[in-house]
């Protein structure tokens, strides 16, 4: 039984205010702090750079800094968010065609490697690159923007990656992104699910600390 992981995300921040933003996530008792880079073309929205994420590792927050790309063309930004101060980079595997290479260079820029599913690709898409990550992101909702509703038959991926990394004793984490809130926390952990990225129910909750609790008080049965 472990213990989940919360990772709030920006998107759902005020971005005239993302300092004010990492520090309600360190206060919360949150440890990881979700980064969606957005290019406008991968998805519709555009957010922002490696500057963002260098200017926010530059006020020492202790937080993990877990960088997502949802971009074209992931290869080109993979190491520069690495450089910046991200712990952690994910890229999307309908956007690289050589995946294995780009999670080489995470690797060798000194980030942690993850590779990320839309509601649409199945599992088996990963099969060849699961011995190899750090971090597999299931996507519970279409990418591009905050605030939506969990597809919930998305997390029968996340049991079947659960099972697959039982099975061939694999140590990646298993990330699940779009519409998670306080209700459907224990659901989302039951299935295997180690961190839950959480955007808008975060944001929005008037007590974000007792939010995070109760997230970090649940445990996986994988």
């Amino acid at each position: 039984m472990r213990e989940p992981v919360l990772a709030p995300s920006i998107l759902s921040a005020d971005f005239a205010d993302l300092a004010g933003a990492l520090a309600r996530v360190e206060a919360s008792g949150a440890t990881w702090l979700h980064l969606d880079v957005m290019d406008g073309r991968f998805v519709p929205n555009l957010t922002f750079g490696a500057k963002t994420v260098a200017d926010l590792r530059a006020r020492s927050s202790r937080l993990y800094f877990d960088a997502h790309l949802m971009t074209v063309e992931p290869e080109r930004l993979a190491p520069e968010f690495a450089k910046a101060g991200a712990d952690a980079v994910t890229f999307h595997v309908e956007a690289c065609v050589h995946a294995h290479r780009l999670v080489r260079e995470i690797h060798d820029a000194g980030a942690a490697a993850g590779v990320s599913i839309v509601p649409s690709t199945p599992v088996s898409a990963l099969s060849e690159l699961l011995p190899d990550l750090d971090l597999v992101l299931v996507m519970t909702v279409d990418p591009g923007w905050g605030g939506q509703r969990m597809i919930e038959s998305c997390l029968g991926k996340v049991s079947e990656l659960a099972e697959r990394r039982r099975k061939a004793g694999l140590k990646f984490r298993i990330a699940v992104d779009g519409g998670i809130n306080g209700a459907n926390a224990p659901e989302v952990v039951a299935a295997g699910a180690d961190v839950l990225v959480m955007g808008s129910a975060f944001f929005e909750s008037p007590d974000p600390a007792a939010l995070a609790a109760s997230v970090l008080a649940l445990r996986s049965p994988y």
